[in-house]
């Protein structure tokens, strides 16, 4: 399959499959850092790119994302072709943002991937656009029964801490705060903290969240 980055022993346990946000590619310097610290530690890493990113980097055009439906079945596609490749494998699938917005909306659908997936990472939720609060994207958070993993920062435009409080989550979610992040996690100089800790400290959170997934099935 094409424009996809796998990385990480074959056979592995455990494989995440990580799908870019709306407007950085699979090898972005983020999706790197993620990918990097999953292979360190043993587990199956897949990257993929959506069609119209796939047409950004062959073209040279800036394309806005597909319609929900394409993205959708494109990780449906992904999914299948790592089951095939792995069939025992623990799956765990999210990404950045938009990526993992898409992922949760296919793991919250009733019936084909109910037993599939073990487990969802979503790095930087989009609860809502920028700007517009009032056009929540949660109503399928509410009802989540697979078990879910929000890594987000303190300070989010998409959704802070304070914001995400009041929002209805379901109890199979789990929100991992960065303190002081932004939307890709970086924090302001004067929180002492820097951008590779923040990072460093999600991608611990995600491999602790995708072993217990592991062992718990």
């Amino acid at each position: 399959m094409s424009n996809v980055i796998t990385s990480g022993p074959e056979g592995a346990p455990i494989t995440v499959i990580l799908a870019h946000g709306a407007g950085a590619p699979m090898d972005s310097p983020f999706m790197n850092f993620y990918a990097d610290g999953i292979t360190a530690a043993g587990i199956r890493c897949v990257r993929f790119e959506f069609p119209y990113m796939t047409e950004r980097r062959t073209l040279g055009v800036k394309k806005p994302p597909n319609t929900m439906p394409i993205l959708v079945e494109s990780w449906h596609g992904y999914i299948d072709a790592v089951l095939r490749n792995n069939p025992g494998t623990s799956l765990i699938v999210g990404g950045k943002s938009m990526g993992g917005r898409v992922a949760s909306l296919l793991v919250s659908e009733s019936g084909r991937r109910g037993t599939d997936v073990a487990g969802l990472v979503c790095l930087g939720y989009p609860f809502h656009p920028a700007g517009k609060p009032e056009k929540l994207r949660v109503e399928h958070l509410a009802t989540m029964k697979t078990p879910t993993l929000i890594i987000q920062g303190d300070r989010d435009t998409l959704g802070n801490r304070e914001d995400v409080s009041g929002y209805t989550l379901s109890d199979a979610i789990t929100v991992h705060w960065l303190e002081d992040g932004d939307h890709s996690f970086k924090p302001r100089k004067k929180s002492g903290r820097t951008e590779q800790q923040n990072w460093q400290e999600g991608v611990e959170a995600l491999l602790e969240f995708a072993n217990a997934r592991h062992h718990a099935r």
